[in-house]
């Protein structure tokens, strides 16, 4: 394997991994949290964050309508990763009693392993189709969005 690919897949799952755990432990509504918002709120929020993106990439209609996709699929698979239960009492649980539930912590990491390894192929092929997407001078200014670090385009 390509070492850049290899680099780019390992990326993919660990942002995954990353926006997983982050979704899995919210419990309400935050800003940019999509994982408990109304179907309503959360096409508003796509679509802002679409023109958002689009306005600073300058994207046809076809790059906007694989960031959308993109947008899906990261949706789809953060309320996967979360599930029907709530993450904070689910954690909570663990330490309930006098000692660590070591055996139940283990049942979760591993029910959140496999969300994220049954779900990671579309949300890869989603990424990589808008990536692939972009001309080289917008992949360009993906990088350097990146590589800014948390704040990215705020300035």
């Amino acid at each position: 394997m390509k070492r850049w690919l290899r680099r780019t897949l390992i990326g993919v799952f660990g942002a995954s991994v990353l926006f997983g755990g982050m979704a899995a432990c919210s419990h309400r509504v935050h800003h940019g949290d999509w994982s408990s918002m109304s179907e309503e709120d959360g096409a508003r929020m796509k679509a802002r964050m679409i023109e958002r993106v689009a306005g600073r990439l300058d994207l046809d209609e076809a790059q906007k309508a694989k960031l959308g996709a993109l947008a899906d699929q990261l949706r789809a698979s953060r309320q996967a990763l979360r599930g029907s239960t709530d993450p904070r009492s689910e954690l909570q649980s663990l330490v309930a009693g006098n000692t660590f539930d070591r055996a139940k912590a283990k049942a979760l990491i591993d029910a959140k392993t496999s969300t994220i390894q049954s779900r990671s192929p579309e949300l890869i092929s989603a990424l990589g189709d808008f990536y692939d997407s972009l001309k080289p001078e917008q992949q360009q200014k993906v990088r350097e969005f990146m590589a800014r670090g948390r704040h990215g385009w705020r300035g």
